[in-house]
């Protein structure tokens, strides 16, 4: 069976995940945009960059012609690609599998998929917690069991996306479990104690200092603040930590203020592009991710692929599946400082075993998420024979 995969734009976490399925399965993977440097910039990062590793090799891809008047993959109407009807009938292929349903990309491809006979599948990661009017709610409540009818298959990333598809009355038998994942191995094979030791020395961190990685970008919903914040209650207890940030945006000047009035030294590394992550967490005792709402939180992936436990919001999506009973981190209610502290003083006490984050970091693995989708359009071909 041949099949086409509708994404936005090359990720740096989908890479990965599409080459692994292309070596299960005949793929093509169709991109709706390509994203420029000043366009990432604008998306968050607080600066201009192309990411440093190969997004779009092992794998047969295209780029649509995206005829939107602003072409870009924040807006519903930023990907508009009406000619992915045509490739769809000329491609040959017995399944699509759009990347959600946010962009009106997904639901041209999903439409001229159904008008040629192909069974439709999605996977995202959305989640009930995403702040929503009430009138927004009530809309959803009553439109969406029927819309997302519309896809043959749905792949849920984790307990909070299933809850979701759950809540819209979605059929459990056509439901698979493709966890949210990275490309563990890579990850782990580069955060050797030689890059720990490196970034620490060259920083003055002393060997016996907590280090609270906060990856992500400084920007309000992740609360990067918080920790600051919460790091001085820490130091108040007597807990020896220092900060260490990968990323930038607008909240750096707020970030650097409440650390130097509470006395929190903080390491700001600025941007970090993919090839420097795994040295950051080397560097890290803890990943720290407060935010305030987060559909998931790849980062936690990566922070677990590297061997290190993470605190995250009860907010995060991956909070039950990746910090679930301790084993591998702990949680705590989002914009509770106090909370927080105790989380990461529990954590330095406590900390989990190598053995058990690494137990949870292969459960949400590039093969698990891939014989889910492979098994997805296997099955949903098979019954529509």
């Amino acid at each position: 069976m041949r099949l086409a995969v509708l994404t936005s734009h090359p990720v740096q976490y989908y890479g990965p995940l599409f080459r692994e399925l292309a070596r299960q399965i005949d793929l093509h993977v169709f991109f709706a945009h390509r994203a420029t440097p000043l366009e990432q910039a604008r998306a968050g990062f607080g600066v201009p960059f192309e990411w440093d590793v190969d997004l779009i090799s092992g794998y047969d891809h295209s780029f649509l012609t995206n005829v939107a008047r602003r072409p870009g993959t924040d807006r519903f109407s930023g990907c508009d690609t009406p000619d992915i009807a045509r490739r769809l009938r000329d491609g040959r292929f017995g399944a699509l599998l759009v990347m959600g349903w946010h962009l009106k990309t997904y639901l041209q491809g999903a439409i001229a998929a159904k008008r040629s006979g192909l069974r439709v599948m999605v996977r995202g990661d959305s989640y009930l917690e995403t702040p929503r009017s009430h009138l927004k709610s009530a809309a959803k409540a009553l439109l969406y069991p029927p819309f997302l009818r519309l896809f043959d298959a749905a792949l849920y990333v984790g307990q909070r996306s299933r809850a979701y598809y759950e809540r819209y009355r979605y059929p459990a038998d056509r439901l698979f479990f493709s966890p949210h994942c990275v490309d563990t191995a890579w990850f782990h094979a580069r955060a050797t104690p030689e890059q720990r030791q490196r970034l620490r020395g060259s920083r003055g961190i002393l060997p016996d200092t907590l280090i609270l990685l906060f990856a992500g970008k400084l920007i309000p919903r992740k609360r990067p603040v918080d920790l600051a914040l919460a790091a001085a209650r820490c130091q108040a207890r007597g807990l020896k930590v220092e900060i260490m940030v990968a990323g930038s945006g607008e909240l750096r000047p707020q970030l650097e203020a409440a650390a130097a009035s509470h006395g929190v030294r903080l390491h700001l590394l600025g941007f970090c592009n993919q090839t420097e992550m795994p040295a950051a967490y080397a560097a890290a005792d803890c990943l720290v991710l407060p935010s305030a709402h987060e559909t998931w939180g790849l980062v936690a992936n990566e922070a677990l692929a590297c061997g290190r436990p993470i605190v995250v919001s009860s907010a995060c999506g991956c909070a039950p599946d990746l910090a679930r009973d301790g084993n591998a981190g702990r949680t705590f209610p989002a914009g509770g400082l106090d909370a927080l502290a105790d989380a990461i003083e529990k954590l330095a006490a406590s900390p989990p075993s190598g053995e058990a984050i690494a137990s949870i970091s292969r459960a949400y693995s590039l093969d698990a998420a891939v014989s889910a989708i492979r098994s997805a359009a296997l099955r949903t071909t098979a019954v529509h024979a």
